[in-house]
């Protein structure tokens, strides 16, 4: 007997989170995530051109929400990151809110700040960031009428 694909049991928790998400206007009600600051990402596929939708912890920058491309301390970037490179026209959902918005990858003083202001509400991405040897990107975004 074969050990099932992780990949699907990750698709599968993916699926029950968004639905979870939407069914309680933007709340995380069981499972991992219960409970914490998490939005819902559409990209542009880099490649494909098609809608991907990730779900994510953020915090906030004032009324900026800020997100870590961690991929659980993976040596690579995660595919929505990859995506809102090339496409920095993303939408998001958060609470029972839908809006476009500008995807932007900070650096310097001002990664280092929201990425230290993120980790202290959400200390497993400190752990990630160990993890890799790659710096974990840090992406602000920022609504758009």
């Amino acid at each position: 007997m074969t050990d099932p694909d992780p990949r699907a049991a990750f698709a599968a928790m993916t699926a029950a989170l968004i639905e979870d998400f939407r069914a309680h206007a933007g709340e995380v009600t069981r499972g991992p995530f219960a409970g914490r600051p998490v939005l819902l990402l559409t990209t542009t596929g880099a490649r494909s051109g098609q809608p991907r939708l990730a779900p994510l912890v953020y915090s906030r920058d004032g009324e900026r929400y800020v997100i870590l491309a961690s991929k659980g301390g993976a040596p690579t970037h995660p595919a929505w990151y990859r995506n809102l490179v090339a496409h920095p026209l993303v939408m998001v959902e958060v609470g029972p809110e839908t809006f476009r918005a500008r995807a932007r990858v900070t650096d310097g003083a001002e990664r280092e700040r929201l990425f230290a202001q993120h980790a202290a509400d959400s200390p497993a991405f400190s752990d990630y960031q160990r993890r890799t040897t790659r710096v974990i990107p840090v992406v602000v975004l920022e609504r758009v009428e």
